[in-house]
């Protein structure tokens, strides 16, 4: 399980943003929600055909303190590093943890 000192990432959650760009439509972006310290840990990999060209596929098990509104069209930030979140759990439903399996992607 999870201590308080395994948290050693600081890490920022981010979600997408629709912005009018003043002519009907509209455009999206990133914004910040919060800055979290997380314990970030690799979980496997894989590679891939992606837009002609081979690209890597990084799985990680994200764990932070519980926080309501996490969801999969969300993402995590550590410096150039992007993790996109694919599940969130409250781990054993106690609103103490919350476990998110996340992909990092080479950009």
């Amino acid at each position: 399980m999870t201590s308080p000192s395994d948290l050693r990432h600081r890490l920022t959650l981010q979600e997408v943003q629709r912005v009018s760009d003043g002519a009907g439509g509209a455009t999206t972006s990133w914004a910040d929600v919060a800055e979290v310290w997380a314990q970030a840990t690799p979980v496997g990999g894989s590679e891939g055909i992606e837009a002609g060209r081979l690209a890597g596929k990084r799985a990680y098990e994200i764990v932070l303190r519980y926080r309501d509104g996490v969801r999969p069209a969300m993402r995590f930030v550590f410096g150039t590093r992007v993790f996109e979140i694919l599940t969130a759990v409250d781990v054993g439903e106690r609103r103490r943890w919350l476990r998110c399996l996340c992909e990092e992607r080479d950009l």
